[in-house]
C-alpha cells in the first residue's frame, strides 16, 4: 500500500513486548460460571478477525498478570496455518487468559497502534516471510524468534490510524458482497426451482 512504502521496516520485537500465552497443565474442562475467560486458537480468526465476546471459561488458579490481556493488544497464531494475527478490543469487560499456542503482542502504543500491527503481520508478504521460517510438516509452527524480527513498515500515527480505518472498510465491503452473492443465489435458486415445479406441471395436465 502506497500509504507506508516511504517508511523504515522496523522489527516488531523493537516495537513491542512478546511473548507466549499461558501452558495449561492437563486438560481444561470448561465451566457455567467462575474463573476467568480464555482465548484459545480456535476463538481467533484465520483472517484476523478480532475474538468476540463468548469465550469460555475455566478455573486456572492464580496465573501471573502477562497471560492476561486487557485490551489493546495483538495475538498470534503460531500454530497451524494461516498464522494470523488478531487486536484485542479495548476495553474487555475482564482480563482474560491467552492459551498458548497463541502469543501476546504488547505494542508500544505511542510508536504503533495494535490494530496496524495486526494487519502488518496479516500481508501478504510478511505471511510469506513468517511462512519461510516455520517449523514441522504435520503441525506447523512459526518459531517466536521468526515473529520477533519480522519487519514491519512504521509510518506516523495519523497514517497508521488511516490505514487501518480503510482496511475494516474493505473488510466490511467484502462482507456484504459475499451476503448479496448468497442472497442472489438463493433467490436464483428459487426461481428456478418455481419454473421447474410449473413445468412439471404443465406436463401432467
Amino acid at each position: 500500500m502506497a500509504l507506508v512504502d516511504q517508511h523504515e521496516d522496523v522489527r516488531i520485537a523493537e516495537l513491542s513486548d512478546i511473548h507466549s500465552g499461558y501452558t495449561a497443565r492437563g486438560r481444561l474442562d470448561p465451566l457455567s460460571e467462575g474463573g476467568v475467560p480464555a482465548l484459545q486458537l480456535r476463538d481467533v480468526g484465520t483472517n484476523g478477525e478480532a475474538p468476540g465476546p463468548d469465550l469460555q471459561r475455566y478455573n486456572l488458579g492464580k496465573l501471573s498478570d502477562r497471560y492476561f490481556v486487557r485490551g489493546g493488544e495483538v495475538v498470534f497464531r503460531s500454530r497451524g496455518e494461516p498464522n494470523a494475527a488478531a487486536a484485542i478490543r479495548d476495553p474487555l469487560p475482564e482480563p482474560v487468559v491467552v492459551i498458548v499456542p497463541l502469543v501476546i503482542v504488547r505494542p508500544d502504543r505511542d510508536r504503533v497502534l495494535p490494530e496496524y500491527v495486526a494487519w502488518a503481520i496479516n500481508q501478504p508478504d510478511a505471511q510469506r516471510r513468517l511462512g519461510a521460517e516455520a517449523q514441522g510438516t504435520s503441525l506447523r509452527m512459526i518459531p517466536m524468534a521468526a515473529l520477533e524480527n519480522l519487519e514491519i513498515a512504521v509510518p506516523d500515527l495519523p497514517t497508521q490510524k488511516r490505514i487501518v480505518e480503510l482496511n475494516a472498510l474493505a473488510r466490511q465491503e467484502g462482507q456484504l458482497l459475499r451476503q448479496l452473492a448468497a442472497s442472489r443465489e438463493e433467490l436464483v435458486g428459487a426461481i428456478l426451482g418455481d419454473a421447474a415445479k410449473a413445468a412439471d406441471q404443465k406436463e401432467i395436465a
